[in-house]
């Protein structure tokens, strides 16, 4: 009994095309689904009354994947995206070929959150790469090296 592994990371989005492109196009993972969800059941589950969701499936590293939510009724309000603020949260993915990777993403458009350079200066991740950058609708990623730079 227990806790036994993560299934997914769940974002609720304001239009679920612009982000599985994103996720797929910009960062390179594998739509694994992409499917509505009737409003009697999105209700049940998630206590919102008249809840209409469309649900993309992204195909993470490892066994944890990643979740798009887009609620079609009723639409929500776009959160405060700083970092700062309680309850925001962030993704976190280990990268090979970090400053490649960088430059790659840097030649798609994406704007970094993060200045150039940052090394964590100690702790059991001293000398690795990393970085910030947002999604579409402000959520952020961070691009983590697997090696020591």
């Amino acid at each position: 009994m227990g806790i036994q592994s993560m299934n997914h990371v769940s974002f609720t989005v304001s239009d679920l095309g612009q982000s599985v492109a994103f996720y797929t196009d910009v960062l390179g993972l594998e739509l694994m689904d992409r499917a509505g969800r009737d409003a009697e059941f999105s209700e049940a589950v998630t206590g919102v009354p008249g809840a209409e969701l469309e649900i993309a499936y992204i195909k993470g590293p490892g066994d944890c994947n990643l979740e798009l939510i887009q609620y079609l009724t009723p639409q929500g309000e776009k959160l405060p995206t700083s970092m700062h603020h309680v309850g925001r949260a962030h993704i976190c993915f280990v990268v090979t070929e970090f400053k490649q990777e960088l430059a790659r993403l840097r030649e798609l458009g994406v704007n970094f959150v993060s200045k150039d350079n940052c090394i964590v200066p100690a702790g059991p991740n001293k000398g690795k790469g990393v970085v910030y950058f947002h999604d579409p609708d402000g959520y952020t990623i961070e691009f983590f090296s697997e090696e020591i730079l």
